[in-house]
């Protein structure tokens, strides 16, 4: 039978790690509520740097996702925006954020007169529950907006470290 000594040099090495690692782990559980800040206050400056020192009104856009998902890999999101589509009066981009994604910014839709409808329906990729924005510019410089929010059991878009 083979004794181990307590003061072994592996003995403390691998203490070390393992409470490194508990260490690390108890601090990421108490930081987690910091970095989804961090997240929203992300999309909030891509917001501000799409609409400037514009005002951003409630109304006439229309978003649509699931309350809920199983998978965040592939989310069913409509968007329309409420505008005659005419050559003085149309929806110039519809842009969409989403707060808890590594890039929050997810796409923006180009329309014009000829669109006919300022309408869209297509899925998304999103990290995790969170909200979402859409955004529209319309061709007279105003910014109309709307949001919701969804949660989503099994994230996607992670990123490994």
């Amino acid at each position: 039978m083979t004794s181990l000594k307590v003061n072994s040099p592996s003995l403390n090495l691998t203490r070390r790690l393992y409470l490194s690692a508990l260490g690390i782990l108890g601090l990421t559980s108490w930081l987690t509520p910091f970095s989804a800040n961090a997240k929203k206050s992300e999309a909030m400056e891509v917001i501000a740097k799409i609409v400037g020192s514009n005002a951003v009104r409630d109304g006439r856009v229309k978003l649509v996702i699931p309350p809920l998902v199983e998978s965040g890999n592939l989310v069913v999101l409509k968007v329309s925006v409420e505008s005659p589509m005419t050559a003085n009066n149309y929806v110039k981009v519809v842009h969409i954020i989403a707060e808890g994604n590594p890039l929050p910014n997810i796409f923006s839709a180009y329309f014009t007169p000829r669109s006919g409808r300022a309408e869209l329906t297509t899925r998304v990729r999103l990290a995790d529950s969170q909200r979402v924005w859409a955004i529209a510019q319309m061709s007279d410089g105003s910014f109309w907006q709307d949001y919701a929010d969804t949660l989503v059991t099994l994230s996607a878009c992670t990123e490994l470290v």
